[in-house]
């Protein structure tokens, strides 16, 4: 936790400290822990690695990664083949390992790691347009890159390049399926069946995140894409309880980041680093001012984005655990010089972590990409009251939300809900219709189920158009509906 402090004041993505905390704690460190055990690291990693992206599916808004999931699909297929193809050219060229080696570390760094990039990135207020295509690739590119470095890293050679490309769309396609599937079905279970205890939520959730992987990997399909998949959809489906279960999620991440990086730290042996540093700096600085860019530029050149947007995603490409957790694939393998291979990879993340990490806010402030007025998300938990057939809505109206200054007889709610008490500055009193609301407040809303979704999508309507939402063209069209005054709003709708 005091390194968690730490790297939110300084910058610098926390993995480094616990990275650090695991070298002192092994081979050459304070207390000369001799570890080295690849195979039990690699499965510790893969586990941790199913939290941590379940952990980021359940926080992706979907309103967000929607408009850019082309974007972000390009860039994590089309773009990772980029990536490995001239950062293997310059390892084979520049550096002199085989080409085998070349391609296994090309693979191995040319994924992103999501927990790096935001990290460092959540103290910087940016487009949703940027957010959403780095966190989507972050989540979408450890699929295919764990598919190519197994491919490498097998003992038989790679014969036809096309039937390699088939094999990856072919479990990304699996997982999808499955990941999908097992979301939408968990959605919908959670959502009508009613648990016996609040607590039991956030272990559902997680539980159902980690049937998707289990599911797509034993279907031979791609188990990291149906985890991010399945994980993206329960978060964007208004389950009960949501902020106790983001927190629980949340916690899980950090819990699985914290024992994955101290256990990478361990396996390291910080004196054999030393003949692996310049290799690793050259590779590392083809991969960061060519290849990345490249690939960003390349892969996304049929989207129309902004050349200083493709620049700052091209400069937001770090690497975090994941590259080093698939180093450990070719040394379980057998392969030839497997060791040298994780050395380079260790120093490369470490080096340009150091660089890029604490220059990502500057170089955004100096691309002007800044978004200084992105507004908070209206806060909404659902509770389900399953023997009245109603729901509790707790409602948490952030600072810049337009709904300040609102009379709650001006939400106008849909018949069926109403809002039976408010709670501002730690004072709860039953408001009346024309009681105004304020930034700060927390209202407590009570919908019968046929019109909890409307109710809903009323309060959010307001909050992004005020008052007026719903006239003018502005967020829901006041469009008469069947047991709805004229004023009701679609389900789902929000202002743009």
């Amino acid at each position: 936790m005091a390194a968690v402090r730490i790297s939110s004041r300084s910058g610098l993505p926390s993995l480094l400290l616990y990275l650090g905390i695991g070298i002192a704690l092994g081979q050459d460190g304070i207390f000369d822990v001799k570890f080295d055990n690849a195979e039990l690291t690699q499965v510790i990693g893969y586990a941790a690695l199913v939290v941590i992206l379940a952990e980021g599916g359940l926080g992706a808004k979907w309103k967000e990664v929607r408009p850019v999931l082309p974007a972000a699909a390009v860039v994590s297929t089309v773009g990772v083949g980029i990536s490995v193809g001239i950062t293997a050219a310059a390892a084979h060229y520049l550096v002199g390992l085989e080409w085998r080696q070349a391609l296994i570390i090309g693979a191995v760094v040319s994924s992103t790691d999501a927990a790096a990039v935001f990290s460092v990135l959540r103290r910087v207020p940016l487009p949703s347009r940027i957010t959403g295509v780095l966190e989507a690739e972050s989540g979408f590119n450890d699929a295919p890159v764990v598919i190519l470095v197994v491919a490498f890293s097998a003992v038989g050679p790679v014969e036809h390049w096309y039937v390699l490309i088939g094999e990856i769309a072919l479990e990304l396609a699996i997982g999808a399926a499955i990941g999908i599937t097992v979301g939408w079905l968990g959605s919908l279970g959670l959502r009508h069946v009613a648990l016996p205890a609040s607590g039991l939520y956030p272990i559902a959730v997680m539980a159902i995140a980690v049937m998707a992987y289990a599911a797509g990997a034993m279907a031979h399909g791609s188990g990291f894409l149906a985890v991010y998949l399945a994980a993206m959809i329960l978060g964007n489906s208004k389950l009960p309880h949501w902020p106790a279960t983001r927190g629980f999620a949340d916690g899980l991440g950090w819990l699985a980041q914290i024992g994955m990086f101290v256990l990478l730290g361990l396996l390291v042996t910080p004196h054999d680093l030393v003949d692996d540093f310049w290799p690793a700096v050259v590779v590392g600085l083809v991969l960061t001012v060519v290849a990345r860019p490249l690939s960003v530029f390349l892969s996304l050149a049929p989207f129309r984005l902004p050349a200083r947007e493709k620049a700052l995603m091209s400069w937001a490409g770090l690497r975090g655990a994941v590259p080093i957790i698939l180093a450990t694939i070719p040394m379980v393998s057998g392969v030839e010089g497997s060791t040298r291979i994780f050395n380079i990879v260790f120093v490369l993340v470490i080096v340009y972590t150091l660089i890029q990490g604490p220059t990502l806010p500057w170089v955004a402030a100096k691309l002007k990409i800044v978004d200084e007025a992105e507004a908070d998300d209206l806060g909404v938990e659902s509770a389900p009251l399953e023997r009245l057939r109603g729901h509790l809505l707790s409602v948490d109206i952030p600072a810049k939300s337009r709904m300040h200054g609102v009379e709650v007889g001006e939400l106008r709610l849909p018949p069926g809900a109403a809002v039976t008490l408010v709670v501002r500055e730690e004072q709860s009193f039953v408001p009346s219709p024309t009681t105004v609301l304020r930034r700060g407040d927390e209202l407590l809303v009570v919908a019968t189920d046929p019109v909890r979704d409307q109710a809903e999508a009323r309060l959010r309507a307001v909050d992004g158009g005020g008052k007026l939402a719903g006239w003018l063209g502005t967020g829901n069209s006041p469009v008469r509906k069947a047991g709805l005054s004229d004023d009701a709003p679609r389900a789902g709708a929000r202002q743009q």
